[in-house]
């Protein structure tokens, strides 16, 4: 799927919200979305596809209005801590778990095995 169909997508996820969104913002919650189930993907690894930091990124997913729709707690730090999430770090524990990642002292288990780094950015 290239962003223009995936921006389309993206909108209809959004529709009912009434927001103003950076094309950046758009872009990081497409590419959010693309993460399947049991895997999880770094700040930095998104921040690289958009030539940004990976702080930027955690601002466009923590603005994101559809956290279950769009998955950002899929989303983690380059060690495999966890990072913040905006419905709460107990929460992106349950999310996480609950996709069958193994999580031990705020850190994932076995990072390597759930991580996904993304090939290429339409």
């Amino acid at each position: 799927m290239n962003f223009v169909r995936g921006k389309i997508w993206l909108r209809f996820c959004l529709f009912f919200d009434i927001i103003e969104m950076s094309l950046f913002r758009e872009k990081v919650l497409f590419l959010v979305s693309k993460i399947k189930r049991g895997r999880v993907t770094t700040y930095k690894v998104i921040a690289g596809k958009f030539k940004s930091g990976p702080r930027a990124v955690g601002q466009a997913i923590g603005a994101n209005p559809r956290p279950v729709v769009i998955p950002c707690h899929r989303v983690v730090m380059s060690d495999g801590s966890l990072g913040g999430y905006s419905g709460g770090i107990k929460k992106k524990i349950a999310l996480l778990r609950r996709e069958g990642i193994r999580i031990k002292g705020g850190k994932i288990v076995d990072f390597k095995k759930y991580f996904l780094k993304f090939k290429q950015v339409k």
